[in-house]
C-alpha cells in the first residue's frame, strides 16, 4: 500500500518546495546545492541532483523504489518528463519485495535523451523505443567491441590491454589503454642506498560483459599486475561504462593491496594509454582545467609571443585551438623558421597536495623542465590532440585524492603517450606501514593497558594493509577536435560533479522501502524547527571541518575524525582510537538517511565519498582478516578489531540502491560469508571470560556472534543478497536466525550465541543472564531491524526486538521486573531514543512517544536540548589556520544524534508535540 502523506508532512513538504533554491553554500570545494523540488503530484518522481540539466550530456543511471505490491516483476517502464513527452529507458530490477513486487529498478537514459529541467517520472509503459543512435555490443573470443552511436570502442580479452581503440568517425582517438604500477623497495625517507625500481602492467584474467544496452553497456575486466620478472600481485577490478549516443566513456578502477607493507612501497598507480597524433606541431594542443573556470591551454609549438609576428589570424586559431592557417600562408620570415621554434612533447600537471598544484613541460627527456604554471586545486581534466580529434581524460575527486598527476609524453611523436596517475609518481612512495613499533604490547594485559590511555585496540601482525583497496573514478572523452576553451570548462564541471539522477525525497518516503525509518522535513512547529536546523547545522558543519583540517588524500578522503582535542584544535589524528571515524556509530547512515529527507546534493556526495572511503580502505578484502572491517585508528587498517560492523552491508545498501553501482555492489556480496571470519578472529579475544569458551575451530560450522552489532551486520547482507537474487538460501537463514533469536530465553537481552554458519540458526542458550551492551544497536541494528520487521512475519523475532526496543532505556526497576536483571544505568541514552520511538511506533503506545522524547531532549551521552549548536572562530597564533570550532562535537555523538533525530520523528513524531 502506498505510504500516505499526514497534513503536517503535506504542510512540510508544500514549504520546502517554497525554499527549493535555498543554496548551502560549501568551503570545500566549488559546489553548490539545493533541496530538490517538491513532487508535482503522486507518482515515482526523480530529478537532477543538482537542480538543474547538466550541459554536458553522458547518459544516466539511477535507482527508483517501489511500495510493496505497486508493481509486478514483469512490468515494464517509461520515463516522461513534466510534459508527459516520453524518453527511451533501460530497466532492470535490482530489488524485490518478499511477495515478489519490485521494490528497486535501475534505469538508464542515453546520452541524447531530450531531458531538460526536471522533474521526471517514471510510470508503468512499454518504454519507448531507443532511436538510432542506440548502442550495440559484440562479442567475439578476443574481443569485445561496443558502439555508442559516437564512438566505437574494442575492448581485448587477454593481454596487458584492455581498451586496443577507441574510434570517433574514421579515426582512432585513444589506443593502448592498460594499467601501470611502479614499486619500489623503500621510501625515499628511509633510503640510505640505492632504491630498486620496478614496473607492472595490468595482466587480464576475466573480463564479463554485464549489460548489453540498447542504451547502457557495462564490462568488468579482473586481473593482475605483473612484472618482467613474473611477479604477478595487486588484484584489480575495471568496469567501463558506456551509453548510447555518449562520446564519453567512464572507468571505475579498484586495486587491492596484497603485498607487504614493509617491502612493498608503491610510487604510482596509473591507466597509461597512446593519443594518435597527426596535426601539425603548432595546431597540436594541450589543456589543462584549473580551478574553477580556469584553464591552461597552450601548444606544442607556440607561435606566439615569438620575435617575428605570424599574424593574428595564425596566433587567434592557436589560442583557440583550431586549425592554423596552411604553412604557405604564413610570413615568409615566420614559415621558414618553425624548425628553430622550440617544440615541447612532455607536459605534467601534479596536484601535490589539496592546496596546490604545478604545470610543467619541457621539450624531451634529457632535458630540463620549465615551471609552467600552478595554482591551487585543480578540477584534474587534461586533453591532447588537435583539429583533427584528441581525448579530454580525467580523474574525479583529483585534489582531494591527492597526490594525483597527469601526464603527457611525446607529444611531437606520432602518438603521444598519457598516464593518468592516481598515485603520483613524483609525490614519493606510498608508506602503507604501522605508525610505531609496537611499544612492548606483546601480551593481552598490555595491549588492554594501553587501551586506557590511548584508546587504542593494538595486536601484532594485526595493523597491516593488506587486503585494503581503492576505488578511483575516471572519464575520457572522445573528441572530434580540440574543445573551445568554455566546452573544456564544462567537461570541468562534469568531471567535479557528474549529473546524476536521484528519486525525490516524497518518492523515497511513500514508496516505504527502508523500513520507515526516516520522514520528510517538518518546520510547522518551533521545536520541529529546532531540530531541523540542528540536523542542517551538523552537516554543514562537518562538511567544514573537512577542508579546515585537511580531511583529504588517496588513503583518506571520504573518512571523518572521531574525537577532537580542545587544547591543540585539532582533531586527535595521532591518539589511538580517537583518529580516523572508520564508520564508528552509524556515521555513513546518519548521513544517507539525512540525504534522503532533504535531497541536498552537497550531502549526497559526501555521503558518496565516505561510502567509496569506508567500504574500500577500512575493510581487509583478501588475507588473513577478509572481509571484516577495522575499528576506528590513526591508520584506517591499523586497529586489532576487525570486525563486522565495519565491514556491514547496511553502510553501503542505501547507496546502491540509489545509483545502482555495480562496484558496491560486488562489495556487499563479498559480504555474505562474512561470519565464518568470525571463527579466527573473535572480537571479544581479549576478554578474560571469553577467550577459549567462544573461539570454534578453523574449520566449524559455526561461529560465536552477538545479536548486536555481528548478527545486525550479517543479516544486513543476508537481507540484502536475499532482495537482490530472491535467493531462498539468504531468507532461510535469515528465518532461522530471526526465530532463534526470538527464542532465546532473553531475546536480545541474551546477549550472544552460537551460529550454525550454514542454517543461520542459534543455538538457545540454556542460561538465563541478562547481557546488555550499548554499542549492540550503535551500528545499523535498529535500522536492519526495522526493515525485518516490515518485511518478514516472525511474530518471536518481533517481541524481542520491541520489547529490547522498550526496555533499554527503561528504569531500572522496570527492567527487573520485566527482565529479572540487567538494571545497570544505560549509556548511550539519546541514541537509543530511537529505540524507544520504534517501540511506540509497534504498540501504538503515546506514553512511550513521548517516553522517547524525553531521552532524545535529555542528551545523556549526547547533546542535550539546553545545547547551544554553535561554533567558535579560532586564528592564529593558537593555531596554524583560522578553525570554526564545536569543541563539544564528537562524532559518536553527531551521528546517534542524528540518527536519533531523524528516526524519532518518523516513528514517534507526534509525541513530540
Amino acid at each position: 500500500m502506498q505510504k500516505k502523506l499526514s497534513r503536517r508532512q503535506f504542510m512540510a513538504v508544500s514549504a520546502l518546495a517554497a525554499t527549493a533554491a535555498t543554496s548551502h553554500s560549501r568551503e570545500s570545494g566549488n559546489s553548490s546545492s539545493s533541496l530538490t523540488p517538491a513532487n508535482p503530484g503522486p507518482g515515482a518522481w526523480f530529478n537532477w541532483l543538482d537542480g538543474d540539466a547538466p550541459k554536458v550530456a553522458t547518459g544516466q543511471t539511477w535507482g527508483m523504489p517501489w511500495p510493496r505490491g505497486k508493481h509486478r516483476a514483469s512490468t515494464r517502464f517509461s520515463v516522461r518528463d513534466a510534459s508527459g513527452s516520453r524518453v527511451a529507458v533501460q530497466t532492470w530490477p535490482i530489488a524485490y519485495w518478499p511477495d515478489g513486487s519490485l521494490k528497486w529498478t535501475a534505469h538508464a537514459t542515453s546520452a541524447t535523451a531530450s531531458l531538460g529541467a526536471g522533474p521526471f517520472e517514471v510510470v508503468p509503459q512499454a518504454a519507448k523505443s531507443p532511436d538510432s543512435s542506440s548502442l550495440s555490443v559484440r562479442e567475439t573470443d578476443a574481443s569485445i567491441e561496443i558502439d555508442t552511436g559516437v564512438l566505437r570502442c574494442r575492448l581485448r580479452r587477454t593481454g596487458k590491454v584492455f581498451i586496443e581503440t577507441i574510434a570517433r568517425g574514421d579515426r582512432n582517438v585513444l589506443r593502448d589503454a592498460q594499467l601501470v604500477v611502479l614499486r619500489q623497495d623503500r621510501p625515499e625517507t628511509d633510503a640510505l642506498g640505492a632504491i630498486a625500481r620496478e614496473s607492472f602492467d595490468s595482466e587480464i584474467e576475466r573480463v564479463t560483459v554485464e549489460q548489453r544496452g540498447p542504451i547502457r553497456a557495462v564490462v568488468k575486466i579482473e586481473g593482475k599486475h605483473a612484472s618482467a620478472n613474473g611477479r604477478r600481485w595487486l588484484p584489480f577490478v575495471v568496469r567501463l561504462y558506456f551509453y548510447a549516443g555518449s562520446d564519453a566513456v567512464r572507468v571505475i578502477h579498484t586495486f587491492i593491496f596484497d603485498g607487504d607493507e614493509a617491502k612493498d612501497f608503491i610510487s604510482g598507480v596509473g591507466l597509461r594509454f597512446a593519443v594518435p597524433m597527426s596535426d601539425v606541431l603548432h595546431d597540436r594542443h594541450v589543456r589543462f582545467a584549473g580551478e574553477g573556470d580556469g584553464v591552461f591551454g597552450e601548444a606544442v609549438r607556440g607561435l606566439t609571443g615569438l620575435r617575428r609576428d605570424p599574424g593574428a589570424a595564425v596566433r587567434a586559431a592557436q589560442i583557440a585551438g583550431t586549425a592554423t592557417p596552411a604553412v604557405e600562408a604564413f610570413p615568409p620570415y615566420v614559415a621558414q623558421r618553425l624548425d628553430l621554434i622550440p617544440c615541447f612533447g612532455d607536459w605534467t600537471l601534479l596536484q601535490a597536495s589539496a592546496d596546490s598544484f604545478s604545470i610543467r613541460k619541457r621539450t624531451a627527456e634529457g632535458h630540463a623542465w620549465l615551471d609552467s604554471d600552478r595554482g591551487r586545486r585543480s578540477s584534474g581534466l587534461g586533453y591532447v590532440g588537435g583539429p583533427s580529434g584528441g581525448v579530454a581524460f580525467g580523474l574525479r575527486n583529483f585534489w582531494q585524492s591527492h597526490p594525483a598527476q597527469l601526464d603527457i609524453r611525446n607529444a611531437v611523436s606520432d602518438a603521444a603517450q598519457v598516464t593518468m596517475w592516481m598515485w603520483a609518481p613524483q609525490a614519493g612512495a606510498m608508506d602503507l606501514r604501522f605508525y610505531h613499533d609496537g611499544l612492548g604490547q606483546d601480551t593481552y594485559e598490555k595491549q588492554l593497558e594501553a587501551l586506557e590511555i590511548t584508546y587504542e585496540d593494538y595486536e601484532p601482525g594485526f595493523g597491516t594493509a593488506q587486503g585494503v583497496a581503492r576505488t578511483s573514478e575516471v572519464m575520457l572523452w572522445a573528441l572530434a577536435a580540440t574543445p573551445e576553451r568554455r566546452r573544456f570548462v564544462e567537461l570541468a564541471a562534469a568531471l567535479r560533479q557528474p549529473a546524476a539522477f536521484v528519486a525525490s525525497p516524497q518518492t523515497l518516503f511513500e514508496s516505504d522501502a527502508f523500513g520507515g525509518t526516516f520522514s520528510l522535513p517538518d518546520r510547522s512547529t518551533p521545536k520541529r524547527a529546532v531540530i531541523e536546523e540542528r540536523l542542517d547545522w551538523q552537516f554543514d558543519f562537518y562538511a567544514k571541518q573537512q577542508d579546515q583540517h585537511g580531511w583529504y588524500g588517496f588513503w583518506n578522503y571520504g573518512d571523518v575524525m572521531h574525537t577532537y582535542d580542545a587544547d591543540r584544535h585539532v582533531w586527535r589524528y595521532d591518539i589511538g582510537g580517537y583518529a580516523w571515524d572508520n564508520s564508528e556509530l552509524s556515521t555513513d547512515i546518519w548521513l544517507w538517511l539525512y540525504f534522503m529527507r532533504t535531497g541536498r546534493a552537497d550531502v549526497f556526495r559526501f555521503a558518496e565519498a565516505m561510502t567509496r572511503h569506508t567500504g574500500e580502505v577500512d575493510v581487509h578484502h583478501l588475507g588473513r582478516f577478509a572481509p571484516l572491517g577495522s575499528r576506528h585508528n590513526v591508520m584506517h587498517w591499523g586497529c586489532s578489531a576487525k570486525q563486522l560492523r565495519i565491514s556491514t552491508v547496511l553502510n553501503r545498501r542505501y547507496y546502491y540502491y540509489l545509483t545502482a553501482d555495480e562496484r558496491v555492489g560486488d562489495l556487499m556480496r563479498e559480504q555474505i560469508e562474512a561470519a565464518q571470519a568470525l571463527r579466527a578472529i573473535q572480537p571479544g579475544r581479549k576478554l578474560p571470560g571469553e577467550r577459549a569458551s567462544k573461539r570454534p575451530p578453523p574449520d566449524a560450522d559455526h561461529a560465536w556472534l552477538g545479536f548486536g552489532t555481528d548478527w545486525g551486520s550479517i543479516a544486513g547482507a543476508w537481507l540484502t543478497e536475499w532482495e537482490r537474487t530472491g535467493d531462498a538460501k539468504m531468507s532461510n537463514r535469515l528465518l532461522a536466525s530471526m526465530r532463534t533469536i526470538g527464542g532465546q530465553p532473553k531475546g536480545f537481552f541474551t546477549g550472544a550465541q552460537r551460529l550454525n554458519l550454514n542454517t543461520g540458526a542459534f543455538d538457545i542458550s540454556k542460561e538465563s543472564n541478562v547481557s546488555i551492551s550499548h554499542l549492540s544497536a550503535a551500528f545499523g541494528l535498529p535500522e536492519v531491524c526495522a526493515e525485518l520487521v516490515q518485511l518478514l512475519d516472525v511474530p518471536e523475532f518481533e517481541r524481542a526486538w520491541v520489547q529490547y526496543c522498550e526496555l533499554f532505556n527503561a528504569p531500572a526497576a522496570e527492567k527487573q521486573r520485566a527482565l529479572g536483571g540487567g538494571g545497570d544505568p544505560p549509556n548511550l541514552v539519546q541514541g537509543h531514543s530511537r529505540l524507544t520511538a520504534f517501540a511506540a511506533h509497534r504498540r501504538n503506545d503515546p506514553a512511550l512517544a513521548q517516553r522517547a522524547w524525553r531521552e532524545f531532549l535529555g542528551g545523556s551521552a549526547g547533546y542535550p536540548a539546553t545545547r547551544e549548536f554553535e561554533s567558535t572562530r579560532i586564528v592564529g597564533p593558537a593555531v596554524l589556520n583560522p578553525v570554526d570550532e564545536a569543541a563539544w562535537v564528537s562524532t559518536n555523538s553527531t551521528a546517534q544524534w542524528g540518527l536519533a533525530a531523524i528516526e524519532c520523528l518518523a516513528f514517534a513524531g507526534e509525541g513530540l508535540e
